[in-house]
């Protein structure tokens, strides 16, 4: 994880919140990652993340099984064209590691997941989050 962290913390102009113990965000968001691109430091008031970490299951999302130790899902916005140049048709486990899925809930909307980004798909999951914040920022232009 630490490697995708750090490709998306050096991008210009990169938001990201982490919520923690003491926040003012609801604790299922505990240990999550959320990127937006926000030059000024500042949440976009009517924008969602381009990308997100998250570290467990969501209630309704719960078929990437990331309730078990040391699992987490690297989902990035990638548009709809995008979506369909990357994601078979045959649909795999969503579970699978290391391997481009359709998001088990936002896939419509052209959003991505990678459970466990690793040799196979680590630089192609960089690529991904470089063209998010890349499109985030020519929307917020």
């Amino acid at each position: 994880m630490e490697q995708i962290l750090s490709v998306a913390r050096g991008l210009d102009g990169v938001l990201e919140l982490a919520p923690g113990p003491g926040s003012e965000f609801p604790e299922i968001a505990w240990g999550d990652h959320f990127f937006y691109y926000a030059p000024d430091g500042r949440v976009p008031e009517r924008q969602q993340p381009y990308a997100t970490i998250v570290t467990k299951d969501y209630p309704g999302d719960t078929s990437s099984d990331l309730d078990r130790p040391g699992r987490w899902r690297l989902n990035v916005h990638v548009g709809r064209t995008a979506f369909a140049r990357l994601v078979d048709a045959v649909a795999p486990d969503p579970a699978t590691a290391d391997t481009v899925l359709a998001h088990p809930v936002y896939a419509r909307q052209g959003w991505v997941s990678i459970v466990e980004p690793g040799e196979r798909t680590a630089a192609l999951a960089a690529d991904l989050l470089r063209d998010a914040h890349e499109a985030a920022r020519r929307r917020a232009s």
